[in-house]
């Protein structure tokens, strides 16, 4: 018998101060309503009632100092209404903050869309609305939201009937755990010392005979287990078909013990990284897919689970797909774990099936749920489980806070509003919507299986909004916005375009998102889009606010308004993209100049500044420790001014990470994009698995073996895309990007069929391809696919710090030491370069293609057929030039009338010598000028003169500069020199873009003014090394696989 003895010392008794709960709040009265859809019941002029039973009504209205309080009683409640009315002085209380119900409770909201009853004018039909001046507190228990798997599920097998056991020194002896077989749980366990004692032996081959037959015995030994075992003990072992007692000796290793028990037994075992706390028997989860596949994502149900430690829970069947729980090649891969069940459930009851609605056109399921919809009241809910909520219809969502204003202390909400500990699932118009509403916390929900956009800010000024800890899987297309929309659904919803419009679904819809921010002023921290149509985040920007916001604030402000926090973020299973930062939304009806629908994707640019304002200091946004895998075409794609990521991780994607500036030039110059500390992985060991369809699943990785792949077998996968720049990488790492036969593959690449430049300023701190032509790079004929160029500062990519990497035929770049790299279609140079931007801007010019000739090298002329499309009223080309040399333009037709000739990336002083084709006869008039692109406002500063001595032009000062007309070979010369400083990543002069402006008056009827056969060999130069090539660093050969 053991005895218990307490020792009682000084007691400091505190008071103990406990919240009193809503239900137990003096004055209200018992409220049994009863059963009756047709009771319209109304709770108003300060009457408090407390639901303490199961009830049927009509509708429910609270107003005028009327309160609602469901009771936290034994029995679980289910009340269904039509809807419920939160009025002015309203209020209904479910829990507390200090008091969470705990209780089950039921809010149905039935309905038809069809019902004969007068909708509501605001609110709909179907609701909870909480109007102005209203009053909803629901707090359910505090469970778990989601957390991560913490081991590997693979298909078919659950870890559920698996015993293992490992024992450190300290407990000496003969160590017996009884077994079930069937679900691999420990029924029983003991230990004998029989190293110490012959009654331990003796009470061993007693237990031993005592075991039932069918159970599994699992013996290990600590330390030693043989010097007093006796006979007995050794029969009854022996008996059991041991053959090792005889070898329970010292042993200095630990014990280690594993079985696994194959039965049929249908559950499995989900480790977790945090406890599970709050997550019941008969509650429903689910795994988010750690592939390509967002639908790989799985529900489960918890089964009662004795033996499970507070991170497992046991879940009844077994997972069709893998699902990774553990990182992969450094990049965290774990599948995230979604609880659905909450003990307060709100729900939409439904039909069997769609009807009625133009949205049967696109589901065959019915698609009007309830919603809960929140205008300029106080709201708070925590621990609540939405199901079958949302309205394929505008303004009807699951959880809705519709021009709410300032919600936080900027609005006098002590403490700020929030929803916390949400479930939202299979919804049918979004997750959680906030429109023209600041301040709201969004923290620990989770979004699954949703119609549209799932996290949405709707109008623009939506802003210090803060998602924490958000998990969104499973996001579908539907037909509310142009964005929401898929291909399908883009082409036959014609409502709202100019007549004749032919949609083109890639451009104006195709966005659907998981996170949709209308403004960069938002916070998203610990988040994760764990798979869309489309997209995880995407940042867009709504030029002038739209909708019932429109006015809010001023053209243009969401394009510089600073990024909030953007830390700890998660996407991957997404189709187009992890991440996107650009574009904006039209903002502008359906009209015949531009009969796109309203909020049609349009191009936008995004460039942070201080207080949104252009002219004060530029404000980056930092992109910190994003993590981005298995995402079919991008990691990630950022357009825009400085935009900077630090210790990010991508992996497994199409092309892991593509930065785009503004464009021709950023339309934020001075600006720069980052990437530092990051890792990129081309293919990892999560290698996925088989599907049905064989286009993505094919060869890869180091040792070619089967995978999933992101868009097909040939598909050339990249680490990080350049675009146009300037970008700075520093300090990452590339890893297992492998090149096989049919498919290129690298860590560096470039943008395929790219009109648009490369700029020179573009440093990398890794295989590199060029690309050539065939499948996916088309005939890379394209001027962008021409002319690219980036700057290897360290020398970790060509082994030649300094060197810039060309494209292997483009010899306005090249001089006799370049070295040629065939396996990258590349070449390793040494120079100064920079960029001449010609816009053509005459009367239908844009058919003109130009051939730019280096003197040096006659015979290798670059032809461009410029950036803008054939159609456009003017056309321009930028070719990447090396400086301090001369060349020759010349065309298929003839010359155009105007040249403006911008000097990209001259720094003062930098110069070269240029001349253009043109017909005989022909009169000029050149001017130069200083353009601020931030103003708009352009300045002239010279004039040039005509020398008939060549050799003058080198004699140009800002206010004169001289041009040489060589009528025999047709070519006018000038030197393009720039005469102002400039900033570091500048495109332009701190003063303004430097411009030279050529008006031409050409004879009528001129044919193609192409000059090469006059102009060489007159004016051919022998090539020279002006800048000698950097020393190699101390290696063996490059570097042509990773």
């Amino acid at each position: 018998m053991r005895t218990c003895v307490a020792l009682l010392g000084a007691v400091l008794v505190l008071p103990i101060i406990q919240a009193v709960c809503p239900d137990k709040v003096p004055g209200l009265q018992p409220w049994t309503p009863g059963f009756s859809e047709a009771h319209h019941v109304t709770i108003g002029y300060g009457r408090k009632v407390l639901l303490t039973s199961s009830a049927t009504v009509h509708s429910i209205e609270i107003l005028n100092g009327g309160k609602l309080v469901i009771a936290d009683t034994n029995l679980p409640i289910l009340l269904r209404a039509k809807h419920i009315l939160i009025g002015n002085k309203g209020e209904l209380h479910i829990g507390s903050a200090d008091c969470p119900y705990k209780g089950n409770l039921t809010i149905s909201l039935y309905g038809r869309s069809d019902d004969s009853d007068e909708e509501h004018s605001y609110f709909g039909r179907k609701y909870v609305g909480i109007g102005t001046g209203g009053i909803l507190e629901i707090h359910g228990q505090k469970k778990l939201s989601w957390t991560f798997l913490n081991k590997t599920l693979h298909p078919g097998e659950g870890n559920e009937n698996s015993y293992h056991f490992e024992r450190s020194w300290g407990n000496r002896g003969i160590i017996v755990h009884i077994i079930d077989p069937k679900t691999g749980e420990v029924l029983h366990n003991d230990r004998f010392d029989t190293y110490r004692s012959k009654d331990e032996s003796r009470r061993l081959a007693q237990y031993v005979e005592g075991v039932e037959n069918g159970q599994i015995l699992a013996m290990v030994v600590n330390d030693e287990g043989s010097n007093n075992l006796e006979d007995t003990a050794r029969k009854a072992l022996s008996k059991l078909g041991s053959r090792h007692f005889h070898r329970l000796g010292f042993r200095c290793v630990r014990p280690q013990a594993s079985i696994s028990v194959d039965t049929h037994s249908n559950c499995s075992i989900l480790e977790l990284a945090d406890e599970a706390q709050g997550w019941w028997p008969g509650d429903r989860l689910v795994v988010a897919s750690t592939d390509y596949s967002m639908l790989q994502a799985e529900e489960f149900t918890v089964l009662p689970c004795l033996t499970c430690t507070s991170n497992q829970v046991k879940v009844e069947g077994k997972p069709q797909f893998l699902h990774m729980g553990e990182m992969v090649d450094g990049v965290d891969m774990r599948a995230e774990v979604g609880l659905l069940s909450r003990n307060i459930l709100i729900r939409g009851e439904m039909e069997a099936g769609c009807y009625g609605s133009e949205a049967c056109k696109f589901f065959s399921f019915d698609t009007f749920g309830g919603h809960l919809k929140v205008r300029h009241s106080i709201t708070v809910l925590s621990g609540v489980e939405f199901v079958h909520m949302g309205q394929q219809s505008m303004g009807h969502y699951p959880v809705h806070f519709h021009m709410n204003g300032d919600v936080d202390q900027h609005g006098g909400y002590d403490p700020p509003t929030y929803v916390k500990d949400l479930s939202i699932h299979h919804t049918f118009s979004r997750c959680v919507t906030i429109h023209g509403s600041n301040g709201l916390l969004v923290k620990d929900v989770v979004g699954y299986d949703a119609l549209g956009h799932c996290f949405f800010t709707e109008d623009g000024p939506e802003e210090r909004n803060t998602f924490e800890h958000c998990l969104g899987l499973m996001v579908k297309a539907g037909t509310l916005l142009p964005s929401d929309r898929d291909s399908k659904m883009c082409r036959d919803i014609t409502d709202g375009a100019y007549p004749g419009y032919v949609a083109k679904p890639r451009q104006d819809c195709s966005a659907t998102s998981t996170f949709w921010i209308a403004n960069p002023n938002n916070n998203l921290i610990d988040c994760a889009a764990a798979g869309s149509e489309e997209t995880g985040f995407w940042f867009i920007f709504h030029h002038v606010p739209t909708g019932p916001s429109e006015g809010m604030y001023s053209p243009g402000k969401t394009e510089h308004t600073p990024m909030g926090r953007f830390i700890n973020n998660r996407a991957h299973s997404n189709y187009r993209a992890g991440m996107i930062l650009d574009n904006g939304v039209k903002t502008t009806q359906a009209n015949a100049k531009d009969k796109r629908p309203f909020l049609s994707l349009i191009g936008a640019r995004y460039g942070p500044h201080q207080d949104a304002d252009p002219f004060k200091p530029r404000v980056p946004a930092l992109i910190h420790h994003f993590v981005a895998y298995k995402n079919q075409d991008h990691g990630a794609w950022l357009r825009g001014g400085d935009v900077w990521l630090d210790d990010c991780q991508f992996a497994d994607n199409g092309i892991g990470l593509t930065l785009a500036s503004g464009g021709t030039f950023p339309d934020d110059d001075g600006s720069r994009q980052e990437v530092k500390n990051s890792l990129f992985v081309g293919e990892s060991e999560n290698r996925g698995m088989p599907m049905s369809d064989s286009r993505t699943w094919g060869p890869g990785g180091l040792d070619h073996s089967g995978r999933t792949l992101p868009r097909g077998v040939d598909f050339p996968i990249r680490g990080m895309q350049i675009y146009d720049g300037p970008i700075n990488i520093q300090n990452c790492t590339f890893r297992k990007y492998v090149a096989l036969g049919g498919r290129h593959t690298s860590a560096f690449g470039f943008r395929l069929n790219n009109s648009w430049q490369s700029c020179p300023n573009n440093n990398i701190t890794s295989r590199v391809f060029f690309g050539e032509p065939g499948p996916w790079f088309n005939e890379m004929q394209m001027d962008g696919d021409k002319t690219t160029i980036f700057h290897d500062v360290d020398g970790s990519v060509s082994e030649y710090p300094g060197a810039f990497l060309v494209k292997e035929d483009n010899w306005l770049l090249r001089h006799p030491d370049c070295i040629d790299v065939p396996d990258w279609r590349a070449a390793i140079c040494s120079g100064r370069f920079a960029q001449v931007s010609i816009y053509i801007q005459a009367r239908n010019p844009a058919n003109l293609n130009m051939k730019m000739v280096k003197d040096e090298y006659s015979e290798h002329p670059l032809e461009l057929v410029g950036a803008l499309g054939k159609r456009n009223h003017y056309q321009q080309y930028q070719p990447v030039i090396t400086l301090a040399k001369s060349y020759t333009v010349h065309w298929d037709r003839a010359a155009p009338a105007e040249l403006t000739v911008w000097l990209i990336n001259f720094n003062r002083n930098d110069w070269i010598t240029v001349g253009f084709c043109y017909p005989k006869g022909t009169n000029f008039t050149i001017i130069s000028d200083l353009h601020n692109r931030l103003t708009k406002e352009t300045r002239k500063t010279g004039v040039f003169m005509r020398t008939t001595q060549r050799e003058k032009m080198s004699h140009t000062h800002q206010t004169r500069g001289y041009y040489y007309w060589d009528e025999d070979t047709g070519l006018l010369f000038l030197r393009v020199q720039a005469h102002n400083d400039k900033d570091d990543f500048a495109f332009c002069s701190v003063k303004g873009c430097e411009r030279i402006k050529i008006t031409a008056k050409i004879p009528k009827g001129s044919g193609p003014s192409d000059c090469m056969e006059m102009a060489y060999p007159k004016y051919a130069e022998m090539p020279v090394v002006d800048v000698p090539m950097p020393k190699k660093l101390p290696r063996s050969r490059l570097v042509r696989g990773f």
